[in-house]
């Protein structure tokens, strides 16, 4: 029972790693366990079900960025140049157990000991990087924390490269949603990080 009474009380405490559009208040030996457990996923061995391709995500990037230039959006030579940044994460990879959807919000610590991982409905065979990139996805000035839990084999510019492609497809459902840089959603505060455009 005091086992039990104990793993409640650690629930109780544990936070986010960070929220959406907010600078992360978790330390750097809370990332660099967040790296750690990133890596205990992509060695777990691999789900049944496939990810996206890499001809799938590279489709879905074509059209997005044809919507942001064709509706003006954002500039075709900024909508361009994050294309190309982009093209780094376009390459095949080794499949691994990826979250799939691993943003700060649904990775939670106490102190430097993650607690838990929610939101797993997009769990699939995938690229590793993509999960680096989308836990760091506005909060750059962590990967260096977070890789050194990770440990080897990251590559800078792939990560890079998820972050300009996540960002390049995630502006239609932010337009379509009432998403202001100014205002926010519905007159609330920006809930997405924001975007250093290549």
């Amino acid at each position: 029972m005091a086992g039990a009474a104990r793993a409640r009380a650690r629930r109780r405490r544990s936070t986010a790693l960070g929220r959406l559009g907010e600078p992360s208040t978790a330390s750097p030996a809370a990332w660099a366990a967040a790296g750690a457990a990133v890596r205990t996923l992509h060695d777990a061995p691999l789900p049944p079900w496939p990810g996206r391709s890499v001809e799938e995500i590279a489709s879905e990037l074509d059209r997005e960025c044809e919507w942001l230039v064709t509706t003006g959006v954002l500039p075709a030579d900024l909508v361009t140049r994050n294309r190309r940044i982009a093209e780094a994460a376009l390459r095949p990879w080794k499949p691994v157990f990826t979250h799939g959807d691993l943003q700060i919000t649904h990775l939670f610590v106490d102190g430097a000991e993650v607690t838990g991982v929610i939101d797993w409905s997009e769990a699939s065979q995938g690229d590793a990087m993509y999960d680096l990139a989308t836990l760091t996805l506005g909060h750059e000035e962590h990967l260096g924390d977070l890789v050194a839990g990770y440990g080897a084999d990251v590559d800078l510019d792939v990560i890079r490269g998820w972050w300009s492609l996540r960002s390049l497809r995630g502006i239609r459902w932010l337009v379509e949603h009432g998403f202001d840089r100014g205002r926010g959603v519905r007159g609330r505060r920006p809930a997405i990080p924001d975007v250093r455009w290549g």
